[in-house]
C-alpha cells in the first residue's frame, strides 16, 4: 500500500515538474520572441518616422544676411483706444457657368486690431497757452488711426472652394486687404476716434493738473483724414 502510494506521488511531482519545465520554458520562449521582435518593431517605427519627415517636411527658412533699413523715427503717439474686431469675409472669382472650371471662392474668418490716439508731435509751442489765473488752454491734435492690422495667428480660412483650374493666388491676399478695410470701417462706426480723443484729453488734462495747474481747456483742433488701408 505505501509502495503504490509512493509510486503514485513519486508520479504526481514528475507531472508537476513537468508542467513547471514547459510553463517555464514557454515563458523563456515568449521573452525570447519579444527580444527578437524589438530589433524589428523599432527598424519600423524608424521607417514611418523617416517616411513623415519626407511626406511632411519642415519647412526651411533662412533669412538673408543683408539688413536694409530705410527709416528710423521718433514717435509721440499716444495711443488711448483699441478695438479689436472679428469679421467673416467672403471672396470669390470667376464665379459664372464655367465656376467648376475657372472658380474660385474662400471666406475669411478675421481678426484684427484697430489703434486710435493723437500724435502729441505735431504739437507746436502756441498749443499750450497759461492764462495768468493758472488756467491751461491746450490744442491737441486730432484724434486718428494710427494701426490697422491683423492677426496673422487667429485669423485663418475657414472654407475654400476651387474649381479644376480656377485657383486664384491672389484671392487670399484681396480678402485680407477688404478684411482690415471693414475693420476700420467697424470701429469708425462704433465711434473710435471721439473715445480716442475723450481719453487723450482725459490723461492730459491729468497730467498738467498734476503739475499745479488750476483748470485745463481744450480748444478745437482740425481732424485728421481717416487713412484708407488699399495698398
Amino acid at each position: 500500500m505505501n509502495s503504490r502510494f509512493n509510486l503514485n506521488t513519486a508520479i504526481l511531482l514528475l507531472i508537476l515538474i513537468a508542467l513547471v519545465v514547459v510553463i517555464v520554458g514557454g515563458v523563456g520562449l515568449v521573452g525570447a520572441v519579444r527580444r527578437l521582435a524589438q530589433p524589428l518593431e523599432e527598424a519600423e517605427r524608424a521607417l514611418q518616422e523617416q517616411f513623415e519627415e519626407i511626406a511632411n517636411p519642415t519647412p526651411t527658412i533662412v533669412p538673408d544676411p543683408v539688413t536694409i533699413i530705410r527709416q528710423v523715427q521718433s514717435l509721440s503717439r499716444l495711443e488711448t483706444a483699441s478695438y479689436t474686431v472679428e469679421k467673416v469675409i467672403t471672396a470669390e472669382s470667376g464665379q459664372g457657368a464655367f465656376a467648376f472650371l475657372f472658380g474660385d471662392r474662400l471666406i475669411l474668418v478675421a481678426h484684427g486690431q484697430v489703434i486710435a490716439g493723437v500724435d502729441l508731435g505735431k504739437m507746436g509751442e502756441d498749443d499750450v497757452i497759461v492764462a495768468e489765473d493758472g488756467t491751461a488752454v491746450v490744442t491737441l491734435p486730432p484724434a486718428e488711426i494710427l494701426v490697422v492690422t491683423l492677426d496673422n495667428q487667429d485669423s485663418y480660412i475657414y472654407d475654400r472652394d476651387t474649381g479644376l483650374i480656377g485657383m486664384n493666388p491672389a484671392l487670399e491676399t484681396e480678402a485680407r486687404w477688404a478684411a482690415e478695410e471693414e475693420i476700420l470701417n467697424v470701429a469708425l462706426e462704433d465711434g473710435i476716434l471721439e473715445m480716442a480723443q475723450q481719453n487723450a484729453e482725459a490723461y492730459v488734462r491729468n497730467l498738467i493738473m498734476a503739475l499745479g495747474f488750476r483748470e485745463v481747456i481744450f480748444a478745437w483742433s482740425v481732424p485728421t483724414p481717416v487713412p484708407t488701408t488699399a495698398p
